[in-house]
Parts: C-alpha cells; structure tokens; sequence
C-alpha cells in the first residue's frame, strides 16, 4: 500500500502538469531513510514516477529512464603496494577530493547504447564517466591506474555497480527502477537521479534525497566512536581484555 499511494497521486497530478512546454519527471522513492539495524543484509530502493510530455503526446519514438544513486562524497587516500625482497611495501599513493563512497545506475540497457561518451561524462552516466576528483599530483599514467584500482575495489565490494535490465518504462508514460544496496552500503546522504533520455539527448532530470544511517544499538556504537573517540578505545581495549581472560580460563578448564 506505501508504494500504491504515492503513485495515485502522481497519476492525479499529471492532468494538471501537461500544459508544459518540455517534458518533466515526477520521481518519487518507497523509503526515503533506509536504517541499518544489526541484522541488515541489503535493501531494495525503487524509485518511480511518471514522465509529463508536452500537451500529453506520448513520441513514438522510444525513450530511456536511467536512473544514479550515489553518495556520500568523501576524500580518500590510495595506496599502491609493490613487493620488495619478499615484503609487501606502500610503494605509492594518491588522494581523491571527492569520491562517491557508493555509485548505482540503473538502466534497461547499456549505457553507451543510450548515450555518447561526451554525454555520459557531463551527467556522470556510467562508472567509467564518474569525475574521481584526484587531488594528488601523479604522473598521467599513474593517476590512471590509481582510478582504476579505486573503482576496482569499490567493484568487489559490490559498491560501484551497474544494475542493467533495472529499469522498466510502461506506455511511454510510467517507470519504475529498482537498485539493490549492498550490506556493506556505508552510512550518510545520496542522491537518487532520475534522467529522461531519447535519442541520446537529456531531455529531463530530477533530483531525490536518500538517508542510510544506523539504528539502535549500531547507531549508539557508531555516535560513541565518532563523538568520544577516546571512550570508545578504552572500552574496546577493555572489552578485548576481558574477552581473552574469560577465553583463558575456559581453556584452563578443558
């Protein structure tokens, strides 16, 4: 029923919106906080909506919804490990000013089957258009390779993904995508982007905001070690203590 209600009102909407002179979006999202509780294995966002068009003619030509979510932005530092007589060493590194800690784009297809590389680029449309912001002065080559492990990693850890085939549009007029979150989604605000794209062209884009944050007893952790940071080490410090003698004397009694 949450997810009904919402889309009978943008279907009230619509009669009203149709006057406009260029297509719009009228996005919406099931959840707009998502809370990580100690039993979180993942989430399912879907984000949905209608497209208005010009005195309601639906083009017979086919459109595309594709839809970002993306955030927090962070600073990150990567470090390159290289062997050297038989230990693993930090041989170099390179530092990001602004870095989504999670990216997700959902599509009915590949994306540069949607747009063209210029176009991806200035939208951010794809992981290989995300704009990593390096903030260190490495040689061309290096910097490469330094976005490439980023992206690499963030890949393995299912936090850069491209979901294709997530994205349904009905008569040219409803969609609907879904975007699976990860266990691992960190905390913080995104932003859930919803572009409307023919013939290669943007022709509309719309903007909702998301919430992941941390409830009951995880979210009391996550407050201790951010705002007492030194409370926070010296219970772990003692937790760990305690934990090894309660094992020490279980293994006395065996």
């Amino acid at each position: 029923m949450k997810r009904i209600a919402p889309l009978i009102l943008l279907l009230m909407v619509v009669p009203m919106l149709m006057g406009q002179a260029r297509p719009r979006l009228v996005p919406a999202v099931d959840q707009e906080q998502i809370e990580i509780i100690y039993s979180f294995t993942g989430a399912e966002l879907m984000v949905y909506g209608a497209i208005l068009y010009p005195e309601g003619r639906v083009p017979e030509d086919p459109v595309d919804i594709v839809v970002v979510l993306k955030g927090p932005e962070q600073s990150i530092l990567v470090r390159e490990k290289q062997q050297w007589m038989g230990i693993w060493m930090n041989a170099a590194q390179a530092r990001f000013r602004s870095a989504p800690a999670f990216y997700a784009l959902a599509s009915a297809r590949p994306i540069d089957e949607i747009v063209d590389e210029r176009t991806a680029a200035i939208y951010e449309l794809g992981i290989d258009s995300l704009q990593l912001s390096p903030a260190s002065a490495n040689p061309p080559e290096e910097a490469r390779r330094f976005d490439d492990g980023l992206v690499d990693l963030r890949g393995r850890n299912d936090l850069y993904v491209e979901q294709l085939g997530a994205v349904e549009v009905t008569e040219g007029v409803l969609y609907n995508a879904q975007i699976d979150i990860p266990a691992r989604v960190p905390v913080g605000d995104y932003t859930a982007e919803t572009f409307l794209i023919q013939d290669g062209r943007v022709l509309a884009g719309e903007v909702r905001e998301i919430r992941i944050d941390k409830s009951g007893f995880e979210r009391f952790v996550a407050n201790a070690a951010e705002n007492n940071g030194f409370l926070y080490g010296l219970a772990a410090v003692l937790v760990s203590l305690l934990l090894g003698w309660i094992a020490g004397i279980a293994f006395r009694r065996l």
